[in-house]
């Protein structure tokens, strides 16, 4: 038989169609695996829970149970007098129904665990779940998430979006935008200049992603912009893959001021006519400052046509007043040896 010419463009479709398909099917396989896990834990640690409510057992029971699961299927992990008592609390957070109905069979056993110990409320349950399932968050990452309190903070700005943007692009841009923005991973002390700001974000620039979210993808800093022979520079432009357009990001210390918002206009209008593609969306803007009064904000955004945010950054968390007091001093400090 004679060999025929292997068509690149062909073959390279017919590749990327494989991968495809068995990427696919061990994801499902993955999920068919894990569902089973997670249903089988929730039986387990209802039956112990109404066992014990039946009987009157205390938790001694737990760790004999374990002792003779793990006698009797010595292979199998996850039967540790711990776990059991996750698989309980388990229980007692969800109904069966809410399993299948919120995917909370979707997400691995130690997401779980994380997400029904830490959390009070089943909404913000949900919540992470239904992100932990859109973005991919590693344990370690949802873990951050729910330590930074991402719940009350995501979609929060003040911004204009529902008069300046489509309403499909509208409610995406008010939920990828938070407030206020964690920078604590910046460990900066005192006071600062905006320009160090900016060079730490930079630093730092993964972990600045992972708070903006996900989607974002950083295009430079100190973006240079020339109109009537002047120079101008952005300090930060992304790009938002699921918006499909650019994003400014100005760096304000101290208060948020009426003529940033006009500064921001101007930024705006450099990059749609010189930058932005005609597939693009309309540029988005955000503006992060350490504090900003809200009143102020919607007077300064208001009548102006294009798309921006205004955002609080926080750098260390601030001891409430009521302990300040059971601080000893500089001086104090100071005199210990």
């Amino acid at each position: 038989m004679e060999s025929v010419e292997v068509n690149t463009k062909s073959y390279a479709s017919l590749l990327q169609s494989l991968k495809t398909q068995i990427t696919q099917a061990r994801i499902r396989a993955h999920l068919s695996v894990n569902k089973e896990m997670i249903s089988l834990y929730w039986n387990i640690g209802n039956q112990i829970l109404e066992r014990q409510k039946e009987e009157g057992w205390g938790s001694k029971v737990i760790e004999n149970i374990s002792k003779d699961l793990r006698a009797e299927f010595p292979e199998m992990k996850g039967l540790s007098a711990q776990n059991l008592k996750y698989m309980r609390k388990f229980a007692e957070t969800y109904t069966k129904n809410e399993i299948s109905q919120q995917a909370v069979d979707q997400i691995p056993w130690g997401h779980n665990v994380k997400i029904f110990y830490d959390i009070e409320s089943q909404e913000a349950r949900f919540w992470y779940i239904q992100k932990t399932i859109e973005n991919g968050w590693s344990r370690n990452v949802l873990n951050m998430q729910i330590k930074t309190n991402l719940y009350a903070r995501d979609g929060k700005s003040i911004n204009n979006f529902s008069s300046t943007l489509p309403a499909s692009q509208s409610d995406l841009a008010k939920e990828i935008i938070k407030d206020p923005y964690n920078l604590e991973f910046l460990d900066i002390q005192g006071k600062f200049h905006e320009r160090e700001l900016e060079e730490k974000l930079i630093d730092h620039i993964r972990k600045f992603l992972l708070e903006l979210g996900q989607g974002f993808a950083f295009i430079g800093n100190q973006y240079h912009l020339t109109l009537d022979d002047e120079d101008y520079y952005l300090d930060m432009l992304m790009y938002h893959v699921k918006l499909k357009c650019y994003v400014v990001i100005e760096l304000k210390t101290g208060k948020f001021k009426p003529e940033y918002a006009g500064k921001m206009n101007f930024y705006l209008n450099l990059i749609d006519k010189q930058i932005k593609d005609k597939s693009d969306n309309p540029t988005i803007g955000l503006i992060l400052c350490e504090d900003k009064k809200n009143i102020t904000v919607e007077y300064a955004i208001e009548g102006i046509n294009k798309p921006m945010g205004v955002s609080q950054f926080k750098l260390t968390e601030k001891l409430p007043d009521n302990l300040k007091e059971f601080l000893p001093s500089p001086e104090e400090i100071t005199k210990i040896k």
